[in-house]
């Protein structure tokens, strides 16, 4: 007996069909539609508003945190200088972050019903609408849930009165993360940098998704040998 393949039903909320793909997700997800108009991910009209977010909430939302945490090292004792120095650890580590999520979860291999499930709604959905303008950042509720670990693991190992800028840095990071996202996907970039960077990221979307996973920069590209092949 023939099974017939699962086919995906893209006029229907998507969340709890891509998991019934099993081993043919990943070459399904990896099969873009490049359209500005977002799929329905729930019939829930609840849950389909939490799964969209305009790019602008994320700097509206995260710099008063970003500004408190600094202030707060400032008001523990520290200068306004070192402070500033602490963010910038911050940010540095926050690059790891971003680069290391992106290529070893965002693209982790899945074929079981929940992972091809969970995958989707972190990243695949992504992949596969990349033009979604609503679904580029990452949604608030989601980030503060977040927030928690990466919070225990700084105070756990950066000083009592460091802690909070180091936090706050990671958490700009963050935010100039998620908006150069946003800006690769729909601005149009003049600059040189601005510009390759935007290549840099599209290349990764539509020639080559095993390579080239980082967003703000390609550093850490460069340092563990992920930088797209160069053309021929």
């Amino acid at each position: 007996m023939v099974v017939k393949a699962f086919s995906v039903d893209l006029n229907q909320p998507l969340v709890f069909q891509v998991g019934h793909l099993g081993d043919a997700y990943q070459e399904w997800v990896h099969q873009p539609i490049v359209s500005r108009e977002g799929p329905r991910f729930f019939k829930s009209d609840f849950w389909e508003f939490l799964t969209r977010t305009a790019w602008w909430v994320i700097p509206l939302v995260w710099l008063p945190v970003v500004s408190w945490s600094i202030l707060t090292t400032i008001q523990r004792g520290l200068s306004p200088s070192m402070a500033a120095y602490l963010a910038l650890i911050g940010i540095f580590v926050w690059s790891l972050m971003e680069y290391s999520l992106h290529r070893f979860l965002f693209h982790i291999k899945t074929s079981s019903y929940w992972g091809n499930t969970l995958h989707y709604l972190l990243h695949g959905c992504h992949h596969k609408h990349p033009m979604d303008g609503y679904r580029l950042v990452f949604p608030p509720a989601a980030t503060a849930i977040l927030c928690i670990p990466f919070w225990s693991l700084v105070k756990s190992v950066v000083p009592y009165t460091a802690a909070p800028a180091v936090f706050g840095g990671g958490m700009l990071g963050y935010v100039m993360y998620d908006v150069t996202h946003y800006y690769l996907h729909h601005g149009r970039p003049s600059q040189t940098v601005a510009h390759n960077l935007k290549k840099y990221h599209l290349n990764h979307h539509f020639r080559n998704q095993t390579s080239g996973f980082g967003i703000t920069s390609s550093l850490w590209d460069s340092v563990f040998g992920t930088l797209p092949p160069k053309k021929v």
